[in-house]
């Protein structure tokens, strides 16, 4: 892998992360609003097969050796989708949000369980930050080593 192809894997994971961190904190700035259907971010993984990889499978396929394929991976952001689980139905017949009935549905988010996934989503954007950090310090030491 590249120095350029590490950097994208870092930039696509600070990109990633910090939506994450966006959804968790809408989440929980929505933990006391009526009806509202907590959010579960996406993430998957993506491979990239290079053009490099290509010509070596066909090498390999031609002539039986060739090297390794070269691929780079890295995340995306798949779309948000809402928790399926239902929140408390409560009687409030004066309540704005009140079916036909009376009853509103409280929230359905869990706090413990999105302060969970922001530290989780806080230490994989650390982890994004620490690959460019380290791919720039290995590039500085090739730029200082060949001059």
């Amino acid at each position: 892998m590249g120095l350029f192809s590490a950097m994208n894997v870092g930039c696509d994971g600070l990109k990633v992360h910090a939506a994450r961190l966006d959804i968790n904190s809408k989440n929980i700035a929505n933990l006391d609003t009526p009806n509202y259907v907590r959010k579960i971010p996406l993430v998957v993984a993506t491979d990239r097969s290079s053009f490099l990889s290509v010509m070596n499978q066909m090498k390999e396929s031609a002539f039986g050796a060739g090297t390794m394929p070269y691929a780079s991976g890295s995340v995306a952001m798949a779309g948000v989708v809402e928790d399926p689980t239902l929140g408390e139905k409560i009687y409030k017949p004066g309540h704005p949000d009140a079916d036909e009935n009376g009853y509103i549905r409280t929230s359905n988010v869990d706090p413990l369980v999105e302060i969970s996934d922001a530290i989780l989503a806080q230490r994989a954007y650390e982890a994004s930050l620490s690959i460019i950090s380290i791919t720039k310090a290995m590039a500085d030491r090739a730029a200082s080593i060949g001059s």
